[in-house]
């Protein structure tokens, strides 16, 4: 094949070709070697993800709250992140941060 003798759009169909063939390329190597050693891993009386430890994310756990606004209790906030509107405002109002722990 000679590319020197290609248009443009013929080298870019080519390129966008060439590109597709190996990510399935890679795909089918990956599936490949995942099923043999599932393979393997069930002969041994095990699953993979026994093995590798799963595929899913470990989840996190949510923020306990350390602070409660005062007049309206059902709203906290944690310490974490952003500071919520009620806290800025009753820490300008002369409050201090333990007088709104809880």
């Amino acid at each position: 094949m000679d590319l020197n003798s290609l248009s443009l759009a013929e080298l870019k169909k080519l390129h966008k070709d060439v590109t597709a063939a190996i990510a399935n390329y890679e795909d089918r190597t990956k599936a490949k070697a995942r099923a043999e050693l599932e393979a393997q891993a069930r002969a041994m009386g095990f699953s993979l993800a026994e093995l590798v430890g799963g595929e899913t994310p470990r989840k996190r756990s949510s923020a306990i709250a350390k602070y409660r606004h005062p007049e309206n209790p059902a709203e906290t906030w944690s310490g974490r992140g952003r500071q919520p509107r009620w806290f800025v405002a009753a820490i300008a109002a002369g409050k201090t941060p333990d007088d709104l722990a809880i």
